[in-house]
């Protein structure tokens, strides 16, 4: 007997659907044969599926089975497929009946005892499954809550075989879980850190916030001991909530890799992503056999901060180049390329010379600064020194620029760039034609940008760059024109251009 049941696999971190079908032949030895590209974990499945199904009381007798797990020419991996091929092979041992098992999206690992764990990417296979036209999803309990975001299916939530069979038979009824989204967030779970604790470096709250407001990348310089790792991780609470439409890519990313807490089902505050500076390029843009996103698609719509920058390898630095020109990665293999969102604020801190201390004699600050390419640095739209704080700064009593006062900035500037550019868009963002249109210089302006551009030997992207800087500043002083004051505070920005 042949029974057909559906779940998914996941490509990067996109779900397609996968057709599980099974075939049982009565008689001969009891045999098991799995084909349609399996990787390991999921060839693992069929003894996984025997003892689940013996020990939730369904008997298995002596027959051949062949499970074909369509597409063929994709690789199955993970084990989120041991409930579809249970259910299947119970549907063609006469244990299931009607057709009710094809109206649902079937996902989840099974236990030797029959419980149902854990899966990856529950989100993304809701999301294909209403796309498909699919009535609902089943997946185990643990998983019902990211399913639950995606509207318009039923999910439903199971903890054992034997309550998905009850289901699918009709013997039990299960009520389709749902949730409230305001209460499925982690809002207010962020660490409540101020600006304000941050003693002096108020020129560099300045570019902070002006980065924040236009997503603009930010790289900062200064000796140990100057506030820049504080002053980074401070960033996130100026930063406007995810909308939903971003809230839902980064939670699919989260999700994909099995990364979503267990207690949230929808991130609503953008990510901050802090990988070593030893880390591999596989594991900053992605990578491997089967590819995988990396800290950088982890970091979408949110920040990707990278401490002591030059430490890290240029190799690595300079994958970087393509996320932060064009906001996604692409992972090519012989079979094909895979691409990620990859669409992050880059904060990155570095000192002004080897040994971390200032020095007066430039050539120790080329030298050290040779880690870090040109065209790197180009895409990097500010670099500030953070100069060390005054003994009288430290230990004065008056309160320095506050993260709320930071935020209505933030949030002013980006309600002025949305209704420019459309929802959730930035200055960063602006493509030629846009800046060409609301990024227009007067007379003055030009005249100082060309006055910049030959004395430090601005290139094209960073003429560009300015201009987009200078955009954000007019909408923080909610001007509708750049005036040459703007240009000139963002040309103050371009600290490490100079002529080759």
């Amino acid at each position: 007997m042949l029974a057909r049941v559906f779940s998914y696999v996941l490509v990067g971190i996109d779900a397609i659907i996968c057709d599980v079908e099974v075939n049982v032949t009565r008689g001969g030895l009891r045999k098991t044969t799995l084909v349609g590209l399996p990787q390991q974990a999921v060839k693992e499945s069929s003894q996984r599926v025997d003892h689940a199904i013996e020990n939730s009381g369904f008997p298995i007798q002596a027959r051949q089975l062949t499970i074909n797990l369509a597409p063929a020419d994709v690789k199955k991996e993970g084990p989120s497929l041991d409930l579809p091929i249970a259910i299947g092979m119970l549907r063609a041992d006469g244990f299931l009946k009607g057709d009710v098992s094809r109206e649902y999206l079937l996902a989840g690992e099974l236990a030797l005892d029959g419980r149902l764990r854990r899966i990856k990417g529950a989100l993304a296979a809701a999301m294909v499954a209403k796309s498909k036209g699919f009535r609902g999803i089943l997946v185990p309990a643990e998983n019902a809550r990211e399913a639950a975001v995606v509207e318009g299916i039923d999910v439903i939530s199971v903890s054992t075989l034997q309550q998905a069979v009850g289901f699918l038979n009709g013997s039990m009824e299960i009520e389709p879980f749902t949730i409230d989204t305001a209460t499925a967030t982690q809002s207010g779970k962020a660490a409540d850190l101020d600006f304000a604790d941050v003693r002096g470096q108020e020129a560099v709250k300045r570019a902070i916030t002006i980065c924040a407001a236009g997503a603009h990348n930010l790289l900062m310089i200064g000796p140990p001991g100057t506030g820049k790792t504080m002053l980074a991780s401070r960033m996130p609470g100026i930063l406007p909530p995810l909308t939903r439409e971003e809230s839902l890519e980064t939670t699919r990313i989260y999700s994909a890799l099995g990364l979503l807490p267990d207690d949230i089902a929808l991130l609503d505050q953008r990510p901050v992503r802090t990988p070593h500076h030893s880390a591999t390029a596989q594991a900053l843009v992605g990578g491997g056999s089967i590819p995988r996103p990396g800290e950088c698609s982890l970091a979408h719509n949110g920040i990707l901060f990278l401490d002591e920058l030059p430490e890290f390898s240029r190799y690595v630095l300079e994958m970087l180049r393509q996320p932060l020109e064009g906001g996604e990665v692409t992972i090519a293999r012989v079979q094909g390329s895979m691409k990620f969102p990859a669409r992050f604020m880059l904060v990155a801190a570095m000192n002004p010379t080897a040994s971390g201390k200032s020095s007066g004699d430039p050539r120790a600050r080329d030298k050290y600064l040779e880690k870090l390419s040109q065209p790197l640095l180009d895409r990097i739209d500010v670099h500030v020194e953070v100069p060390a704080v005054p003994y009288h700064e430290l230990t004065g009593k008056r309160a320095g620029t506050s993260s709320k006062s930071m935020r209505e900035q933030v949030l002013m500037a980006r309600q002025a760039q949305s209704k420019r550019l459309g929802s959730g868009r930035t200055n960063s963002s602006m493509d030629s034609r846009e800046l060409r249109q609301h990024g227009e210089l007067n007379d003055a302006s030009l005249h100082m940008m060309k006055m910049a551009m030959e004395e430090l030997g601005l290139s094209a992207r960073a003429f560009d760059k300015v201009r987009r800087v200078a955009r954000t500043i007019a909408d923080m002083e909610e001007k509708p024109t750049i005036d040459e004051s703007h240009v000139a505070e963002a040309v103050q920005y371009r600290l490490l251009d100079r002529k080759n």
